[in-house]
């Protein structure tokens, strides 16, 4: 059942609000309306596109956050981070990340995403990986959205090693895997 504008524009906001990495698509398939009025709505509510709405919430939190690598080093953009704890990043495949026969995301892309997750997640001046393993479930095409989750398995001290899992979804579907052996330089800050 279709909302009036302002109904709409009120349930938008609060949509935006409880999942602010929804996309325009998603919410005109919510609301049943073209993606134009979803953008209209989104521009007289002064709510920015997703894009910048990701950035916004990138730049506040990880400036000062991540220790073990610079942020545009990291594959994605970094949704969420505890240190030591849990991460979480998104990557749009786009036509760069894909072969360009059958438009099937390549493998490595999905890797460093999951990789450069489990060093971010790392509170250390200095994390790499020692071993990792992995396993890849699904192929992803070009414009579906990778999001990846790590969390941290707590290692051996003595080792300097912490153990990250990382699971990688396209909507609520497994697409990747990974546990990842992390050497950092001060086993004491677990």
């Amino acid at each position: 059942m279709r909302k009036n504008k302002k109904e709409r524009q009120q349930l938008l906001q609060e949509t935006i609000g409880d999942t602010p990495f929804i996309t325009d698509e998603e919410l005109a398939d919510k609301f049943q309306v073209s993606i134009q009025t979803i953008r209209l709505d989104r521009l007289e509510l002064s709510i920015p596109e997703l894009r910048e709405r990701i950035k916004h919430v990138a730049e506040k939190k990880l400036d000062d956050e991540v220790k073990s690598l610079h942020i545009e080093e990291i594959i994605g953009e970094i949704i969420d981070l505890q240190l030591d704890e849990s991460a979480i990043s998104m990557l749009e495949i786009k036509k760069e990340h894909v072969f360009s026969r059958n438009q099937i995301a390549r493998g490595h892309h999905l890797f460093a995403q999951a990789n450069s997750l489990a060093v971010a997640v790392i509170n250390d001046e200095l994390a790499l990986t020692a071993t990792a393993s992995i396993r890849f479930t699904r192929q992803v095409m070009e414009n579906e959205r990778v999001i990846a989750k790590a969390k941290v398995v707590m290692g051996e001290s003595e080792k300097g090693r912490t153990t990250v899992e990382v699971n990688s979804y396209v909507g609520n579907e497994l697409v990747f895997s990974g546990e990842f052996d992390m050497y950092r330089s001060n086993p004491a800050q677990r």
